[in-house]
């Protein structure tokens, strides 16, 4: 995991993915921004590419396979969970249940995604700052791979 990999969006809403993406942008990051509508096609995406992505933001409600099931499938995964990238929820559906079963399943951080464009910005500058930041296992900067 590089800080300046792709930082994955997986957002089947194309104005989320939009007021996403000139966030970010606002943002000046260098990191290229990979959107995926769907968790099967997000899941692919890791599985077979060569890139270390920086981070996933992730939708919860999606149509055919959900956030929860992408993130459950995303662990049972063990390439790609070796890889240690850090996984956010990102998603207007921030009820007990949700937010019970994403922490259980070890997601490392949910957020309620904002509707209007700076506070979507101020959000996604403290996610990636925090990861920009933050020591963990796989990070480049980290002494030791991570292994499970």
């Amino acid at each position: 995991m590089l800080k300046t990999g792709p930082i994955v969006i997986v957002e089947d809403d194309a104005d989320d993915q939009h007021l996403m993406q000139e966030a970010l942008h606002s943002l000046y990051l260098t990191n290229p921004i990979l959107f995926f509508a769907q968790g099967s096609a997000a899941l692919h995406y890791l599985k077979t590419t060569a890139d270390e992505p920086f981070i996933i933001l992730c939708d919860i409600n999606m149509p055919g396979m959900n956030g929860l099931e992408f993130l459950k499938k995303v662990h049972s995964e063990l390439p790609v969970q070796k890889r240690g990238i850090p996984f956010i929820f990102f998603s207007t559906s921030a009820t007990p249940d949700a937010m019970q079963k994403a922490y259980s399943m070890h997601v490392q951080g949910f957020f309620v995604k904002p509707h209007a464009m700076a506070e979507t910005k101020r959000v996604l500058q403290l996610i990636i700052s925090y990861w920009q930041t933050c020591r963990y296992p796989n990070n480049r900067e980290s002494k030791q791979p991570w292994h499970h």
